[in-house]
């Protein structure tokens, strides 16, 4: 029978000695790494604060100016030399400046006849807000109707009415567009639907605006659909 091995008190002793020494060294490991973490945490800051104060702060304030400039020309009557500036902002900024340059430029190419030109600035657009998005897709429906691109001008102005977010004064307005659309490519019951949507959900648009739509709904019911 083997006789159990008793530990002694400098054995037991060691034993405690080598644990200790072994957490001691575990504990400096872990003042390294953490001391590595905190040192790259402070670099990414340093980077991005470098980033704000030096690039993207004075680039804001750059393109807030330019813009600035654009709308005082436009203001001063001077379209052409606006639409210049806003299109140049737009190409080459990138900043909130940048964007409503965008949606200007539009605007203007649009009152020019230039409708091709507005959609590339449309299309550069990007929307920020519900009225003011659901305009320039507005604007883009009447763009594609101006080039008879029906199909698409009926998808633009289905995103102004869903952009609107049932806007009493906006919504309405936009399934009007909508439904001409549809009458002028012969979807009679199509247009129908979109004046019955009017009249059931937003009465008092025909009385604000001096438009029958009872009359177009009864109207447009009564047209034979394209074949």
């Amino acid at each position: 029978m083997s006789k159990k091995i008793q530990e002694t008190p400098e054995t037991g002793l060691d034993g405690l000695n080598d644990s200790l020494t072994e957490m001691t060294r575990k504990v400096q490991d872990n003042k390294k790494i953490i001391m590595v973490c905190s040192l790259v945490v402070v670099a990414v800051a340093a980077i991005v604060l470098a980033y704000v104060y030096f690039f993207r702060t004075p680039g804001i304030q750059k393109q807030n100016d330019q813009i600035g400039a654009a709308d005082l020309e436009l203001a001063n009557g001077n379209d052409s030399t606006a639409m210049v500036q806003y299109m140049a902002l737009a190409d080459n900024g990138s900043y909130d400046a940048a964007n409503r340059a965008a949606l200007q430029s539009a605007i203007l190419l649009y009152q020019d006849g230039k409708y091709e030109d507005a959609l590339k600035y449309i299309d550069k657009y990007s929307v920020k807000e519900e009225i003011i998005g659901a305009g320039a897709y507005s604007l883009k429906g009447d763009c594609l109707v101006n080039l008879d691109r029906l199909d698409d001008a009926a998808a633009a102005f289905k995103k102004a009415i869903s952009t609107s977010d049932n806007n009493p004064a906006y919504t309405p307005f936009f399934i009007m567009k909508l439904a001409r659309v549809y009458a002028a490519q012969g979807n009679h019951s199509a247009e129908a639907e979109q004046y019955q949507t009017i009249v059931t959900d937003y009465p008092l648009y025909g009385q604000s605006h001096n438009i029958d739509v009872q009359k177009l709904l009864d109207r447009a019911k009564l047209q034979p659909e394209a074949k």
